[in-house]
């Protein structure tokens, strides 16, 4: 049965990176997909001021998008300008109840970055209010069926992983959508994004049992070690 899967990103691109072969996997078999960027990843240019790399990050989350097949939406702050307060978990929790998802992908908290650290505490909040009928908004109530947090090189302090899941069929194609972002098709940046989620790919699918494969890491309340060759929920 198809669902519905909302991915949540800190900047644009990150929930590409730690999440686009999922979703790929997912759209693939008929999912309706929603790409959240809680903010826009404008100031890490080495050289690009920040309103010029803004264009081309906007111009990337677009492109993105479209090769997915997905939703997206863009919450109106700035790199590392996220705050955890009212105004954005209401956002966040709005789009829940807008797009009603079936699974919640975003970052664990383990991060050295503000805005994934941030990201991960304004979703938690939401999810709170999103589910709750008493707080009358424009949409009606919702509760994810899971939620989930994705691997991310940025935030590893205490990610365990507990889902191994056989993106195989889909990788290819991940590796092409990564390259929808200047991040990753161009070398301004000293990390080198596309090589380490490419050998990502390949060293979770040594590890699962597979040829390629991405990690999730559940709620600790919920935790379980799984290999899943198919979708999120399908069983």
């Amino acid at each position: 049965m198809a669902g519905h899967l909302m991915v949540v990103g800190g900047h644009i691109s990150d929930a590409e990176n730690m999440a686009g072969a999922v979703m790929l996997k997912h759209r693939r078999a008929g999912w309706d997909i929603t790409i959240v960027h809680a903010t826009t990843g404008e100031k890490g240019h080495p050289t690009l001021g920040a309103q010029d790399y803004l264009k081309m990050r906007l111009a990337d989350a677009h492109a993105s998008a479209e090769f997915v097949g997905a939703n997206m939406e863009l919450m109106p702050y700035g790199d590392g300008e996220l705050p955890v307060n009212d105004e954005s978990i209401w956002i966040m929790a709005d789009l829940i109840r807008k797009y009603q998802p079936t699974v919640i992908i975003t970052h664990w908290k383990g991060s050295f970055h503000i805005d994934h650290n941030n990201t991960h505490d304004v979703v938690m909040n939401a999810l709170f209010r999103a589910g709750l009928p008493a707080f009358e908004r424009e949409d009606a109530a919702h509760s994810p069926q899971a939620l989930l947090f994705s691997e991310n090189w940025e935030d590893m302090e205490g990610y365990n992983a507990d889902i191994y899941l056989d993106v195989s069929d889909v990788f290819d194609d991940y590796l092409d959508l990564l390259k929808t972002h200047a991040l990753m098709r161009e070398s301004y940046s000293s990390f080198r994004y596309w090589d380490y989620y490419k050998a990502l790919g390949e060293a979770r699918g040594a590890l699962g049992g597979y040829d390629r494969a991405v990690t999730l890491m559940r709620p600790r309340s919920l935790y379980s070690f799984e290999r899943k060759s198919g979708l999120l929920l399908e069983e």
